[in-house]
């Protein structure tokens, strides 16, 4: 089983043209086994693990938002990848990229910025709900909080100490900032979703 984001920056001609760099410096951390193609102009696409793609989801939103006013939609498909297939992402097809582009045609409608959708109907309903709750305090973080969760999740194995040199600031205004951003429960969640992942499929 493979994951598959397909996202695209909300209202993107009426932002600074500042989010494209964004995007692709996002992009261009994840891991090297990761693929992934900017289309459309502001639509995205990646192949990952399945494992990790709540967290890079939440990754791309805090580099997005770091910008003043930008936002992205995110919809995560899992599923099977065809045998016979294309390398490029965007070419791609099987039950990942199927349910990927359906979760994201959904998004709109729902008015939700982050969907799952997968094979298992009753990880879907649990997961979005989660979400849902998740995404009152991830929708609402300001560039600053955003860019101390980017950090935060760019150097997950050092202490506030170190993030607030990397980051110019104090350690107790790292601490507040992702205090605001209700990161810890967020971070929770994700490992929630690591383990429902693993006994559900």
């Amino acid at each position: 089983m493979i994951a598959v984001i397909t996202g695209d920056i909300i209202n993107s001609r009426e932002l600074s043209v500042l989010w494209i760099d964004t995007l692709k410096k996002s992009l261009s951390a994840l891991p090297k086994n990761t693929k992934w193609e900017i289309f459309r102009g502001d639509s995205f696409q990646i192949e990952l693990t399945p494992a990790t793609a709540l967290l890079t989801a939440i990754y791309i939103k805090a580099c997005i938002k770091t910008i003043k006013g930008a936002d992205v939609r995110i919809s995560i498909g899992f599923g099977k990848k065809d045998k016979k297939t294309s390398e490029r992402v965007t070419e791609a097809n099987g039950e990942a990229y199927v349910n990927s582009g359906e979760g994201f045609d959904t998004l709109k409608s729902n008015k939700v910025n982050l969907v799952i959708k997968s094979p298992s109907v009753a990880f879907d309903e649990d997961m979005n709900l989660y979400l849902k709750l998740a995404l009152i305090a991830m929708d609402s973080w300001s560039p600053i909080a955003s860019e101390v969760v980017k950090q935060t999740i760019e150097n997950q194995n050092e202490n506030q100490d170190k993030i607030a040199k990397i980051s110019g600031r104090s350690q107790s205004s790292i601490s507040e900032a992702l205090k605001r951003a209700h990161f810890s429960e967020i971070m929770e969640l994700e490992s929630k979703f690591r383990k429902l992942i693993v006994s559900s499929f």
